[in-house]
C-alpha cells in the first residue's frame, strides 16, 4: 500500500460507477477538475490507463475492469478493518448519529430504546434526512451512519444488513379512482401517475422508488417530484398522483384524505444501513448487530 493516496481508490471507485465525470465531482462533493487530477495521478501510480474519456462517454479499460474487481472488496475491508482495531478498545460508547429518510415505525424505535439500555455508555441520535438527499449526510462526514432505502449502488459506502423487507403499497388521495380498491397489480401502474424524488439522490435510487415502467414495459406516467416524504403524502392528498411506500410507512401514515393499495408483482420495498468504510466502529458495528437480529 506504499504511496497509495485513498482519496484516488476512492475518486477511481466512484468514477466506475457513474462513468461521468460531472456525477462524480458531485457525489464526491469537488470539482470535475479535481476527479481529472486524482484519475491521473492513480494511473501514473498504476502505470497503464484506466478510464478512456471522449466527448461522448466514459468507459473503463480491460486495465480499470480487472482493477475496479480486485479493488472493491480490498478497499471495504481495509477501512473496516483499520476503524474497528482503532475503536474496539473503546468498547460501546459515546454518541451515534444515525439517519433516516421519512419515518422511524414503532419496530426501529423500540430497536433503539433496546439498543441504550443495553449500552447505557452509548446514545443514539436519530437525524431526519430528505428523500431527495439519502446519502449526502454519511457521504459528507455529518453522521456515522444511515437507514436508506435499497437499492444502494454508492462507492463510498458500505451496506450492512437488510431489514424490515415489506410488500410495496400504493397511497393516493381517497377521490382517486383506484382509491377503493383492496388491492392492484404492477401493471395497473401504467393508469396512475407516481410521485418521484428530486435530486441530487441518485438516478438509479430514484427510479427504483418511482419506477418508470411496469414489469412488462408499459409506461408509467410521471407525477411531480418531492424532496420529502411529507411533501409527497400532500401530493397524494391533493391527488397530483400516487406514491409507493412500504406497507409499514402507509400504516403509519393513514389518513382520512389517502387510501393505502396493496401492489402485487413489484420487488418488496426494504431498509439496509449504510455507512462509510472509515466509520466501522465498535457501536456502529452493535448497532448493525441488533438491526441484523
Amino acid at each position: 500500500m506504499t504511496g497509495l493516496d485513498l482519496r484516488e481508490l476512492e475518486c477511481f471507485l466512484t468514477l466506475s460507477q457513474e462513468l461521468h465525470f460531472g456525477r462524480t465531482a458531485d457525489r464526491l462533493y469537488v470539482s470535475q477538475g479535481r476527479i481529472s487530477q486524482l484519475l491521473r495521478a492513480l494511473e501514473n501510480r498504476v502505470g497503464g490507463r484506466l478510464v478512456e474519456r471522449t466527448s461522448r462517454r466514459v468507459r473503463l479499460t480491460p486495465l480499470g475492469e480487472r482493477f475496479l474487481a480486485d479493488l472493491r472488496p480490498a478497499y471495504d475491508s481495509l477501512h473496516d478493518a483499520f476503524a474497528r482495531a482503532r475503536e474496539d478498545a473503546r468498547g460501546v460508547t459515546g454518541v451515534l448519529r444515525i439517519g433516516f429518510a421519512g419515518t422511524l415505525n414503532e419496530r426501529l424505535l423500540a430497536l433503539v430504546t433496546s439498543f441504550q439500555e443495553k449500552h447505557q455508555g452509548c446514545v443514539v441520535e436519530a437525524v431526519e434526512l430528505p428523500l431527495s438527499d439519502p446519502f449526502g449526510g454519511v457521504l459528507r462526514g455529518e453522521l456515522d451512519a444511515a437507514i436508506v432505502l435499497t437499492p444502494v449502488r454508492e462507492a463510498g459506502l458500505t451496506s450492512g444488513p437488510v431489514f424490515s423487507v415489506e410488500p410495496q403499497t400504493l397511497v393516493v388521495s381517497s377521490r382517486h379512482p383506484l382509491a377503493g380498491r383492496e388491492s392492484i397489480t404492477a401493471e395497473e401502474l401504467a393508469g396512475c401517475a407516481l410521485i418521484g424524488v428530486t435530486g441530487p439522490a441518485p438516478r438509479y435510487w430514484r427510479d427504483a422508488q418511482a419506477p418508470a415502467a411496469t414489469p412488462r414495459g408499459r409506461p408509467i406516467p410521471r407525477g411531480p417530484e418531492v424532496a420529502t416524504l411529507q411533501e409527497g403524502l400532500t401530493m397524494a392528498a391533493v391527488n397530483r398522483g400516487g406514491m409507493l411506500l412500504c406497507a409499514a410507512t402507509a400504516r403509519y401514515h393513514r389518513r382520512q384524505d389517502l387510501a393505502a393499495i396493496p401492489v402485487a408483482g413489484l420487488p418488496d420495498s426494504a431498509l439496509t444501513l449504510v455507512w462509510p468504510p472509515g466509520n466501522a466502529t465498535a457501536r456502529l458495528d452493535a448497532f448493525a448487530r441488533a438491526l441484523s437480529e
